[in-house]
C-alpha cells in the first residue's frame, strides 16, 4: 500500500472515532484526507474493503453495543443519543438489523427465543451470541469453570510515566498471521536499532472488543518501547503510552482465552473499584512469546480514571 495513502486515511479514521456521536460529512473527510471529493470515497473502499457509510454505521453500532454491555446505568435511550441515534427506536432498528438482536436482548440474554441472522453474520461472517458478551454471564459461566484452570491472574493499580513507543498496525485485525507479521517486522526494527531481543519492552494497543467486531476489522497495533532520540521512520510510527494510573491483570495460559480474562476486569474488578476505563486502549505487555512456549504470559493494562458522578 502507498505510504502517503494509508497515512491518510488513517487521518481519516482518527477523525471518524473523534466526531463518531455527530453527523459526518463525506466533505469533511475527504478534505482531512486530502484527497479530492470525487475520489475519497473509491480510495477510501479500496483500501478498507468497506464504503465510508458502512464503516461509519458499524463503528457507531460496535460503540453503541459495548455501552450497552459496559455501561447498564445508561438506558437504552441515554445509549442511542450517545452514539448520533435520533430516537430509541430508530437504535432499535439499526442494532437488530446489524447484530440479529435488539438492544434489550443484548442486555437480558437469558430472555432470548428466536431471533433472525444479522448483517454482522450476513456480513462478515461473524457469529453474534449476547451471551458471548454480557460481562456476568461471562463471570459466572465461564470464569468460575474449568476452562481457565491452571491460569494464575491477579490485579492491582500502577502508576505508569510516560513512554514513546515504536509502532506497527496489523494489517490484519485480530487475526494471527497479520499480528505475527507486524511483530516480525517490527522485532527485526528493534533489533537493527540496537534494542535486543531481552531488552525488549513489547506492548499491543488494542482497540477492538473482538466479541462485537468482525476479527478481521479489529484495530491492533504492535509496539516496542524506545528512547526519546531514536529516530523512527515509515512505515514504522511514533505514538506514546501516556502517564496515569492502570488497573493491570496478569494472565498466563492459552491465548484463545485472554477474552475471558479482559472482561474480568470489567465485570469483576471496575464496579467496586472506584475507577473507570479512560479513553485510552487495552494494552497487553507481552512477556513470552507464544509460538515458541506455546502459552501467553502477559499483563493486560487498562487507563484508569475517578468515576464521575
Amino acid at each position: 500500500m502507498n505510504k502517503t495513502y494509508k497515512a491518510r486515511i488513517d487521518r481519516v479514521l482518527q477523525y471518524i472515532e473523534a466526531t463518531l456521536p455527530n453527523k459526518i460529512l463525506l466533505a469533511d473527510l475527504a478534505e482531512t484526507s486530502h484527497f479530492s471529493v470525487f475520489h475519497f470515497h473509491r480510495i477510501f473502499t479500496g483500501i478498507m474493503d468497506e464504503t465510508v457509510n458502512d464503516y461509519i454505521a458499524r463503528r457507531r453500532l460496535e460503540c453503541a453495543v459495548n455501552q450497552l454491555i459496559f455501561k447498564t446505568d445508561l438506558s437504552i435511550t441515554e445509549v442511542a443519543h450517545r452514539n448520533g441515534y435520533s430516537s430509541s427506536a430508530n437504535f432499535s432498528k439499526a442494532v437488530k438489523i446489524h447484530f440479529g438482536f435488539t438492544p434489550s436482548e443484548i442486555r437480558n440474554p437469558d430472555k432470548i427465543k428466536n431471533s433472525k441472522i444479522g448483517n454482522v453474520s450476513s456480513k462478515y461472517g461473524k457469529a453474534f451470541n449476547p451471551s458471548d458478551l454480557y460481562p456476568n454471564r461471562i463471570t459466572n459461566n465461564v470464569m468460575k469453570t474449568t476452562k481457565l484452570k491452571g491460569t494464575q491472574m491477579n490485579i492491582t493499580v500502577k502508576e505508569r510515566d510516560s513512554q514513546r513507543v515504536c509502532t506497527m498496525a496489523s494489517q490484519g485485525g485480530y487475526e494471527p498471521t497479520a499480528i505475527f507479521a507486524a511483530w516480525d517486522k517490527l522485532i527485526a526494527w528493534a533489533e537493527n536499532n540496537g534494542i535486543g531481543s531481552s531488552q525488549q519492552e513489547r506492548f499491543a494497543f488494542a482497540f477492538d472488543n473482538p466479541t462485537v467486531t468482525p476479527i478481521d476489522k479489529c484495530r491492533y497495533t504492535t509496539s516496542i518501547a524506545i528512547g526519546n532520540d531514536l529516530p523512527v521512520n515509515a512505515p514504522f510510527e511514533v505514538s506514546e503510552i501516556p502517564k496515569g494510573k492502570y488497573a493491570v491483570l496478569y494472565y498466563k495460559g492459552s491465548p484463545e482465552e485472554t477474552i475471558d480474562a479482559q472482561l474480568s476486569i470489567y465485570s469483576d474488578w471496575l464496579p467496586d473499584s472506584g475507577f473507570e476505563p479512560d479513553d485510552f486502549p487495552m494494552l497487553e505487555r507481552y512477556l513470552n512469546d507464544p509460538r515458541v512456549d506455546g502459552y501467553l504470559e502477559m499483563e493486560i493494562h487498562v487507563k484508569l480514571k475517578e468515576v464521575c458522578g
